[in-house]
């Protein structure tokens, strides 16, 4: 009998992969879950009962959370990255993760064969097959939901004719929780013009009170909440626990999948996009404008690689390599006020602090030149252009 590893959440699409890549196909099936932080222990307990219940012939848990930080999230803090200046990729990103996982994994166990739950719309499909290409070329790929083109409905039938009990309403939503965010999928994002309802978020809005915390950062790296140093990982878990039930970091991304049709998904990002606006405020302060310039332009391609799955394409770490270079200097606490579905970056102290009064006061007094100097390197600032206006003037 052939072992397939099966990428597993629990959710519906993977149990029902769990009972047709057995009872339909005849394999072996070894199920696993990577947990990329959004997991409590409780629930990967449940989670492997379940696998169980559905049939499978074993299960794991991979830890990949400080993998994926190290990997992954780090470089998105370091370039400020957000998809078409919203979404933090808090389910792109993770993907990647996972995928590098499970092929692990295959490779680990010496399984024949790898399945996902992708459906064939969105760019999961993508990015699990490439990857599974890239690092475990020969394993066949057993994609069931896109390739029986089911519906939500049909997976819901299939399971209760099978013996396994799954409610339309369970069904609803798709939630897909990590440590770089939470995405929330519905009848509603499947639209154009209609937002989730306040029952669909994960979150529900508990704190109303304005509260200020502060953020360290080393080398661009969160380090400290609170004047607590707890390390990166707990910075933005902790961060998301306080962050969260302002109901802060909640939008709806609408972007151009790999396939080339448009989607909607939303998401519940607290700590990435508070982590993102307060590095990049601190980094306005202690790097050079060609700095801040190139990285916006590197970062942003980075950012759309890995969205699109490109994870293990050498030039990512190219740009890592450039990103990490450009953090030395980006030390230092950042303020920030959280209200009701809002944040205030407050301001920064930074002993990297490029905006200070030692060299002058912005608008008021400067230190370095004088008015004669500015007079004269103004003419020469601008001579091409004068040259241009000469020649090209039409009288």
């Amino acid at each position: 009998m052939k072992k397939v590893v099966l990428a597993f959440s629990g959710g519906l699409d993977t149990s029902f992969c769990c009972i047709y890549l057995s009872r339909d196909l005849g394999l072996e099936v070894h199920s696993v879950i990577v947990n990329t932080g959004g997991f409590s222990e409780e629930e990967l307990v449940q989670i492997e009962k379940r696998a169980y219940e559905l049939g499978v012939t074993s299960h794991a848990v991979v830890d990949e959370t400080s993998d994926y930080y190290q990997d992954s999230i780090k470089y998105l803090i370091f370039g400020n990255v957000l998809k078409n200046a919203t979404y933090p990729l808090s389910v792109s990103a993770e993907r990647v993760c996972q995928a590098t996982a499970i092929a692990n994994y295959a490779k680990k166990i010496g399984a024949e064969c790898v399945a996902h739950g992708s459906t064939g719309a969105g760019n999961d499909q993508v990015r699990f097959d490439m990857i599974f290409n890239i690092l475990i070329p020969g394993v066949e790929i057993i994609t069931p939901i896109r390739d029986l083109k089911l519906s939500r409905e049909a997976e819901i039938e299939y399971l209760n004719n099978h013996g396994v009990e799954y409610s339309a309403e369970k069904a609803k939503y798709s939630i897909n929780k990590g440590i770089w965010g939470t995405s929330v999928g519905g009848v509603e994002t499947l639209t154009s013009n209609q937002y989730l309802p306040e029952s669909a978020w994960p979150t529900p809005v508990t704190s109303s009170e304005t509260r200020t915390v502060t953020i360290d950062f080393e080398k661009g790296q969160p380090v400290a909440l609170d004047g607590e140093k707890i390390g990166p990982i707990r910075v933005i878990q902790e961060l998301q626990a306080i962050a969260q039930p302002y109901g802060i970091g909640r939008d709806i991304h609408v972007g151009d999948t790999i396939i080339g049709i448009k989607g909607r998904v939303g998401f519940e990002a607290a700590a990435p996009v508070i982590l993102i606006k307060a590095h990049h405020t601190l980094e306005k302060h202690t790097l050079t404008k060609w700095q801040l310039s190139w990285k916006d332009q590197i970062a942003a391609f980075y950012g759309n690689y890995m969205h699109e799955g490109q994870m293990h394409d050498p030039v990512m770490r190219d740009i890592e390599a450039f990103l990490a270079s450009s953090q030395e200097t980006v030390n230092g606490r950042v303020y920030v006020e959280l209200n009701p579905y809002r944040f205030t970056v407050i301001g920064i102290d930074s002993d990297n602090d490029l905006m200070s009064n030692k060299f002058g006061t912005y608008g008021e007094e400067n230190k370095s030149w004088s008015g004669e100097d500015v007079k004269g390197f103004s003419k020469i600032f601008g001579n091409q252009t004068i040259i241009w206006h000469k020649v090209n003037q039409k009288d």
